[in-house]
């Protein structure tokens, strides 16, 4: 039910009746032609470059070769008229018939307008959050948590096959960090005085119930451990803990993942050797994996640099700019090593489409990674590293102070909890996420056109506002879905048609989306959808003849009804992706 398509298809069509020939005997190249809405909808409601891409190739004037491809387009019944614009665009304009059967169509896929089998079943994976399980997620993570879903429910709504993953980072230096720090708050809870938390350990009190759990299980026994034996099991609990925190944290911003991969398993042995060994053998036979020295970096030199014969990988044979180490001095493995293995796993489990949704300090990541996933697949698989920059807090203006409970930052439960869910969703997504976001707690719960969230879900509860006053005015058969799509012909104000045509846009919108990765483009969608529904409705407030509910006239009201409902549709199926409720009411 695209209709940029279902024309594209009918421009074609025309062109091979015309049975134009290259001067040179070629093929005729079509990849340039572009079939999509005219900037200006008073040109129409399409508009097509065929003419222009083709000229060249056929020696042809191109308004010439558009007023024959315009002439035997008007003869198609859905085609109201066809002109020439400027150097050889055509702008159709389709009969209010083909809108009619269009909405028809519409209210027969219901919510699943829209959705569209262009990803061909890929196998896709979306990795995104993926913090280190040393506290509760902050706003920091707030974004890349929101991008990363909304864009994994997009992509399956477009056909393809997502799984959504988050990487546990459990291994590394934090997470001896995070066990000391938890075994202080143990001694806490048994009732010793700790002072004050030593720089280089977490403050915040979050950790304090993990102490006391710790407390309750073992009483004093972990201070009279060998203290590797006792910072095993502190560690371990404190993982477990911070991750269900974690995963509450995220169920209260309605984030899910399938897939949990903890990074201690990469560095788990099994038959004697861990997966990073496993995958660095298999990586040294390809010869990506070789001992050797690096250059000294430019510029100032870091006082941790080694001029020494190491393990290292060959990503500069893959893209990179420098090559990377694998083993590090005292003979543990980087975290680029992880990495290698971690990107392999998921290449076995037959991802042809990678996504990492990182936060922008990651930059210098990308190209080494992109390096990565050339080595691994031999340049099949396609990744892509999306930066989500900065998200800073106020309220009325003025900047959030720090949490108490958190430290040094502001929990994403708090921010959630002070605003909800919906408001948290969609304004992480009402600007392109490289581009950084300024979040006002008074802003997102104005009740008002300034507030997108707010405007777009009024859209949705003025809908099914429109329906119970229908019923009271004519009784619930007038409302039964069954019977709207039987009297669609009755809708001629241009207003009515306008809808139409927004509603149409929508799978072509799921589908660019999808192709470019950026969910804000739904969001920026749902709101002019919006916008085009509060407008008629103010229409219908100055002129009681375009008044969705129409007394005595219970057919044309049907008929507006069903318009009503396909808006409806489109509001809950675009909330839906994004994540949040398309509400019925509002108070």
């Amino acid at each position: 039910m695209n209709i940029f398509a279902d024309f594209t298809a009918r421009f074609q069509k025309v062109i091979e009746a015309l049975d134009l020939q290259t001067k040179d005997g070629s093929a005729l190249d079509l990849s340039r032609v572009a079939v999509e809405a005219p900037r200006d909808p008073s040109h129409g409601d399409v508009a097509c470059n065929v003419a222009m891409v083709l000229a060249k190739q056929v020696g042809q004037n191109p308004r010439q070769l558009a007023e024959q491809v315009a002439s035997a387009l008007r003869s198609d019944t859905d085609v109201a008229s066809a002109e020439i614009a400027g150097p050889g665009f055509i702008n159709l304009r389709l009969a209010d018939a083909f809108w009619h059967r269009h909405l028809a169509g519409i209210l027969d896929a219901a919510t699943d307008y829209g959705r569209s089998l262009a990803g061909g079943g890929k196998k896709v994976n979306v990795e995104y959050v993926s913090a280190n399980p040393t506290g509760p997620m902050h706003v920091g993570h707030c974004r890349g948590a929101v991008v990363g879903d909304a864009l994994a429910n997009l992509l399956s709504f477009a056909g393809y096959d997502v799984t959504k993953e988050y990487y546990i980072n459990d291994a590394g230096v934090q997470i001896d960090v995070l066990a000391r720090s938890v075994l202080l708050r143990y001694r806490e809870a048994l009732g010793e005085h700790i002072g004050e938390i030593p720089a280089g350990l977490y403050p915040g009190d979050y950790l304090v119930p993990v102490g006391e759990a710790l407390a309750r299980a073992h009483g004093p026994a972990l201070l009279e451990m060998d203290s590797d034996e006792a910072l095993a099991i502190v560690r371990d609990k404190s993982i477990d803990m911070m991750m269900d925190v974690i995963r509450e944290d995220l169920a209260a911003l309605n984030v899910t993942h399938e897939v949990f991969f903890s990074e201690r398993a990469l560095h788990a042995r099994e038959g004697g050797k861990s997966r990073i060994e496993r995958t660095m053998d298999d990586m040294r036979t390809r010869g990506f994996v070789y001992e050797g020295r690096l250059p000294p970096p430019k510029g100032e030199m870091p006082d941790d640099w080694e001029d020494r014969e190491q393990t290292l990988f060959r990503s500069t044979e893959a893209g990179d700019d420098v090559d990377r180490p694998l083993v590090k001095s005292d003979g543990s493995f980087t975290y680029f090593a992880a990495d290698v293995a971690y990107m392999k796993d998921k290449f076995d489990r037959g991802f042809e489409k990678m996504i990492f949704v990182l936060g922008a300090d990651h930059g210098g990541y990308v190209r080494r990674m992109e390096a990565l996933a050339r080595a691994i697949s031999g340049g099949t698989l396609e990744l892509t590293i999306l930066l989500t920059q900065l998200v800073r807090l106020f309220r009325g203006g003025e900047p959030v102070k720090m949490s108490k409970r958190a430290g040094e930052f502001i929990t994403l439960r708090e921010v959630v909890e002070e605003v909800g869910r919906d408001p948290v969703r969609f304004m992480m997504l009402f600007r392109k996420a490289d581009a950084p976001l300024d979040f006002d707690f008074a802003k997102v719960t104005e009740q008002s056109k300034d507030n997108p969230v707010f405007y777009v879900q009024y859209a949705s509860a003025r809908c099914h506002s429109v329906f119970r006053q229908a019923v009271e005015q004519f009784g619930a058969e007038v409302a039964e879905r069954d019977g709207l799509r039987a009297n669609v012909h009755l809708l001629s104000d241009e207003g009515e048609v306008a809808l139409i045509r927004k509603l149409a846009e929508y799978p072509r919108l799921i589908e660019t989306a999808a192709t470019a990765l950026e969910p804000h483009r739904l969001a920026f969608y749902l709101y002019d959808l919006a916008s085009a529904l509060h407008g008629h409705w103010n229409r219908g407030t100055d002129n009681s003849d375009l008044r969705f509910v129409k007394a005595n006239e219970p057919e044309l009201t049907r008929a507006r009804l069903g318009l009503v409902q396909a808006v409806s549709d489109v509001l809950t199926s675009g909330l839906g992706i994004i994540g949040a409720d398309a509400p019925q009411e509002m108070r």
